[in-house]
């Protein structure tokens, strides 16, 4: 039995057949006019051509009411019969969904709207399927992401929140390349997947017949190579992945920054990095105050320090210096406490055996040179005074291989190559990492809503 989508669509099939026997090309390979953006057009008195996606059609006898919406805004066209002529009858073959290149003299009605009153028109492109009138009420997920394409075009809201996030990229690199960043591209193709505790995708490579890691980390280890090379400050934005769960903070693939820079700490880095979220948020969202959750989030007010050991003990009265446990424990135990805390904060004195890649505080070998950035309940950033001692590296690979050995798929992978780098000698160097995590807080959204296309089980 047909439904009204296919009653639609055969109906629309049955147009574009007549559109061609007329002699009109539905899908044309350009509009050939010089357009103007719909709001530059509002703005003008005179003839002006635009192009854009037929938005609704009433039909008034002899005369037709439309609206044409492209990127920058809507704008009302009239079409009269004592204008157009037999043109006047194309319009029985175009639906709303249709995009069109109109000209026209830019008039106000009675009723005050800014209209273009048609003088000619062009097909661009024949729509086979009907904008829904109901998508915005749709509230299952997997159909709103499956169709995104209809998500968007519905949903101005959720376009301008693209259109933030890539503010939020560009200010962040134009923020580093003011600083003296070098922007760099390193492989996401690795014989070791490194720099984080993660579980890489694993794929084989044809042509060399090996298999080999998507990476976990924005280059980390590539780019302390490039600070052994001689290097100073260097950054990535790219896309990285790791094979975890999906909830509201977790993705298998999404974007993230890394910058490193050489002779400073996790001290310079973490007034840079205040600095750069001020930026940040301020060109993304225009404003320092947000909403997440049921957190109130001030990044103007001074961000303060909370010690690692020191904030567990207090929330749970366990004395992770006293007793014995191990890195995964100590960790599952910080992220019990986390989701209290509002920030901004910078969380300090983590333990050795959470953060492999750091530095040893000189007074304290028993902990790093390391800070997380807290926001809203979790973490937003990591970095720290990277360790540059190939033989404490060297010792800290073995004990994460142990740790894979013995079933922990999440434990860092040893280096080899990357020992061999830091043997030539790696200046003192500080490195940071950001993911898109960041930016979906600020919206208010969760990870996935963030992301233009998520990933989505093969349609059945």
């Amino acid at each position: 039995m047909a439904t009204r989508l296919d009653e639609i669509r055969s109906d629309r099939l049955s147009k574009l057949t007549k559109l061609k026997e007329l002699g009109i090309n539905p899908y044309p390979p350009k509009y050939s006019k010089n357009f103007v953006k719909i709001s530059k057009a509002r703005e003008e008195k005179s003839e002006v051509d635009v192009v854009g996606r037929l938005w609704s059609v009433r039909e008034h006898g002899n005369v037709v009411f439309a609206d044409l919406k492209d990127a920058s805004g809507q704008i009302q066209l009239l079409f009269q019969k004592k204008v157009l002529g037999d043109n006047f009858k194309i319009l029985k073959l175009l639906d709303a969904g249709d995009f069109l290149g109109v000209r026209g003299q830019i008039t106000t009605t009675q009723a005050g709207e800014t209209t273009v009153d048609v003088q000619s028109f062009e097909l661009l492109s024949k729509s086979l399927r009907p904008i829904p009138d109901d998508w915005n009420e749709v509230k299952d997920e997997e159909v709103r992401y499956r169709q995104r394409y209809v998500d968007l075009m519905a949903n101005e809201e959720l376009r301008n929140l693209f259109v933030a996030k890539s503010k939020f990229w560009n200010s962040m690199r134009n923020f580093l390349i003011k600083k003296g960043f070098l922007e760099v591209e390193t492989p996401v193709l690795e014989n070791t997947a490194g720099g984080a505790d993660a579980t890489p995708f694993i794929t084989h490579h044809n042509a060399l017949d090996i298999d080999l890691y998507l990476r976990i980390s924005t280059g980390e280890l590539w780019q302390k190579r490039l600070m052994v090379a001689g290097f100073e400050k260097t950054f990535e934005i790219g896309r990285q992945f790791r094979n975890e769960g999906i909830d509201r903070e977790h993705l298998q693939d999404y974007t993230q920054m890394e910058f490193y820079w050489s002779y400073a700490n996790y001290e310079d880095s973490m007034k840079l990095v205040e600095e750069m979220y001020k930026h940040v948020a301020q060109e993304a969202f225009g404003t320092l105050k947000f909403q997440i959750d049921n957190h109130e989030v001030d990044l103007a007010k001074p961000w303060g320090k909370i010690d690692f050991s020191q904030i567990i003990l207090e929330k749970t009265g366990k004395d992770i210096k006293k007793d014995s446990m191990s890195g995964k424990e100590m960790d599952q135990l910080w992220k019990t406490v986390r989701k209290s805390i509002t920030g901004p904060v910078f969380l300090v004195g983590h333990p050795v055996e959470v953060s492999p890649l750091a530095k040893r505080q000189e007074k304290n070998s028993q902990f790093v040179e390391r800070y997380q950035v807290i926001l809203a309940g979790t973490e937003m950033g990591n970095g720290y005074s990277e360790l540059n001692d190939p033989i404490d590296q060297e010792q800290r690979f073995e004990d994460q291989q142990k740790l894979r050995e013995s079933g922990d798929e999440e434990a860092q992978m040893h280096d080899y190559d990357f020992v061999r780098a830091l043997e030539y000698g790696m200046p003192p160097v500080t490195g940071f990492g950001v993911s898109e995590r960041l930016f979906s807080f600020l919206a208010n959204k969760s990870v996935r809503e963030t992301v233009l296309f998520p990933l989505l089980r093969p349609e059945k």
